[in-house]
């Protein structure tokens, strides 16, 4: 009779044939991984053999290009007193057609003369202001203004201000020009306090005339504030044609087809064409979208808009915060485009 074989010669040999069964399977796969890298190498050196599987790297995302937003101001007329003006014929004949507009834009309620507009447009308030007076009396110190957020934000801006001359800081009246239709000089942060020789204040509110230069080599601001003197944006009846719808039409037909035909703007590119207030009441008044990313082809709506539309769009298009004032409550003009930047 055969003696039983002892557990643990058992246990032994199953350890013996785990080791000779794992160094096989070893063996095995550096061999397979040894073909692998001799067969790629042979691919890459003669051309020949299976393709090596390519590494995936992540495709980085591209970050679109900034818009550049241009903001013409007209003056003092309703929309019923452009829309199909014979004044305006620039306006209704060739603007229009192509552009996005909407029928219920007002100024703030009960917000007059120009400046307190003016200001509104920059800050989304009036700040108590009822007047048309200089910096000197009007001058405000805060910093939650439209220019200070994009400058803070590295975005740049300038004021193109026609019948001004560059060499100061443009705080009181000079020939055509007023400073209560340019709202970035009642702000201490943009003119050193009401300095004329500031510096930030002069780099930054500039001669119209530059504006076809700056476009024609590429170098205007992403956001473009322009206000034509007080006879081509409406304001007065000047000889020699002596109708001021008539004339901001005339100067609309000279001086827009320079920015539409700019790389800017057809890279993108907005411009934003609007009247600072109402007469004889709030409106409505006009805005006009013009844009490649605009509705266009004479695409207009009712929704109601008040100059803190404006405001709020212009912060959205360019991404800064806080929304100013009244733009936190407005709605934006999102509905006159079909791809809102």
């Amino acid at each position: 009779m055969q003696r039983p074989v002892p557990r643990w010669l058992l246990v032994l040999i199953g350890l013996v044939i785990i080791i000779v069964v794992g160094s096989v399977v070893l063996f095995s796969t550096r061999v397979g991984k040894q073909t692998v890298v001799n067969n790629s190498a042979t691919a890459q050196t003669t051309g020949t053999g299976p393709t090596p599987t390519p590494t995936l790297t992540p495709t980085p995302t591209a970050v679109p290009s900034g818009k550049t937003v241009f903001l013409i101001m007209m003056e003092n007329h309703n929309w019923s007193e452009i829309k199909n003006s014979p004044s305006a014929p620039y306006i209704n004949n060739t603007i229009l057609p192509m552009a996005s507009y909407t029928t219920q834009y007002y100024n703030p309620p009960n917000n007059h003369p120009s400046e307190p507009n003016y200001l509104w447009l920059e800050a989304g308030t009036n700040f108590g202001i009822s007047n048309d007076d200089d910096p000197s009396a009007n001058h405000q110190s805060t910093t939650r203004h439209l220019v200070t957020l994009l400058n803070n934000a590295n975005i740049s801006w300038k004021s193109y201000q026609e019948n001004i001359d560059g060499t100061v800081c443009p705080l009181t009246n000079h020939g055509l020009y007023a400073p209560k239709h340019n709202p970035m000089v009642f702000f201490d942060d943009v003119t050193n306090s009401n300095d004329p020789n500031s510096s930030y204040c002069i780099a930054h509110i500039r001669p119209y005339t530059e504006l076809a230069t700056d476009l024609q080599q590429n170098t205007q601001a992403r956001y473009n504030f322009i206000t034509p003197n007080v006879c081509n944006d409406m304001h007065d009846a000047c000889a020699p044609l002596n109708d001021a719808v008539k004339q901001g039409d005339s100067w609309l037909a000279q001086n827009l087809p320079t920015i539409l035909n700019s790389q800017a703007y057809k890279s993108g590119g907005i411009v934003l064409i609007t009247w600072d207030e109402g007469v004889g009441g709030d409106g409505p008044i006009g805005m006009i979208v013009l844009s490649q990313d605009a509705k266009g082809g004479g695409y207009s709506n009712t929704i109601h808009y008040t100059h803190s539309s404006t405001l709020r769009t212009l912060e959205e298009i360019f991404g800064v915060t806080p929304l100013l004032g009244d733009a936190a409550r407005a709605t934006d003009l999102r509905d006159l485009f079909k791809r809102f930047p």
